[in-house]
């Protein structure tokens, strides 16, 4: 769900399509070659956005079952994991991708990006602290 929240979010901050973010997104493996591939490449894209939503979601639930604290605050993990996410994709991820770039910083273009990645940590850390709720909620069994 956070990672296609996220693809919704891209659009909004810049004003951009759907098939262009997808584009971008799989530029992270075929560089300036995504916006010539069509269908297909708009296809790696939500592939490659979804697939990187699960992975990141993962390392937050693995991480929670060994720290409950991020469980239980959930909303204060949420927005630290955020944190974290925005500063891993803007200058680890991106500038390893096949776009080779480094971000452009602008106060607004950082706001609007840093609210993203708190939106994505929060949905993240409140799943991840549902699940952990029915865990502690389940009947055993008989």
């Amino acid at each position: 769900m956070a990672g296609t929240v996220d693809i919704g979010a891209a659009c909004l901050i810049s004003g951009r399509n759907l098939p262009f973010i997808l584009h971008a997104i799989a530029g992270g493996v075929l560089a300036q070659a995504s916006f010539d591939g069509g269908t297909r490449t708009a296809i790696l894209g939500a592939i490659l956005q979804e697939v990187m939503g699960v992975i990141i979601a993962a390392i937050y639930v693995i991480a929670a079952r060994f720290a409950p604290i991020l469980e239980r605050r959930w909303i204060a993990a949420g927005v630290a994991y955020g944190v974290g996410i925005f500063f891993v994709m803007n200058y680890v991820v991106v500038p390893l991708s096949a776009w080779k770039a480094a971000p452009h910083f602008s106060p607004s273009g950082f706001a609007k990006n840093m609210l993203a990645m708190l939106l994505f940590g929060l949905i993240v850390a409140f799943f991840a602290h549902r699940a952990a709720d029915r865990r502690a909620h389940k009947q055993p069994a008989p």
